[in-house]
């Protein structure tokens, strides 16, 4: 299965494609779509769908997963990643893709068994759950990676799930 998880922002945001086979797990690739403070909302929403439809040209995957949002104090800057969010849900239905949604808390605990796990300690569990000499930088695109991760751990379950709850 080939995931592309996303950490959704309107500066900056994180992409990475993980392929599973069975409980092997490899990085395809990661990166980070930035648009500049000065641009008008509307072309930096636009830069962010065109970047995020080329990945997913490139990329072809399966599934996606995207991290949910986290309402901190600053409702202007809440409002702005939303929209970004908006336009990499736009971008992801448009590819034919089945979305799932993932708190930070959930996505922690499934990369780094800790829903309190920091920066550092998501960045290690990731680079050693693929194999990697080093992390993925910058924090956007490793941040992306896990919510791959997580989904990629998490999608056979709910399948199973759904399995069984058409078969009553």
């Amino acid at each position: 299965m080939r995931t592309l998880g996303i950490d959704p922002g309107l500066a900056t945001l994180g992409w990475g494609v993980v392929e599973t086979h069975g409980d092997a797990a490899t990085l395809l690739g990661c990166g980070v779509i930035c648009t500049a403070a000065r641009t008008p909302l509307p072309a930096r929403l636009l830069e962010i769908h065109t970047a995020l439809r080329g990945v997913l040209e490139q990329y072809q995957p399966d599934t996606a997963a995207i991290e949910e949002l986290f309402f901190g104090k600053n409702s202007t800057t809440a409002i702005a990643v939303g929209q970004a969010r908006g336009v990499a849900l736009l971008a992801l239905a448009q590819a034919g893709l089945v979305v799932a949604e993932y708190k930070p808390t959930v996505v922690k605990q499934a990369v780094a068994g800790d829903g309190g796990a920091d920066k550092r300690q998501m960045q290690q569990m990731v680079r050693i759950t693929l194999r990697l000499a080093v992390a993925p930088t910058p924090d956007d695109a490793a941040d992306a990676v896990a919510v791959a991760l997580c989904h990629s751990y998490a999608a056979p379950y709910a399948r199973q799930v759904a399995l069984a709850r058409v078969d009553r």
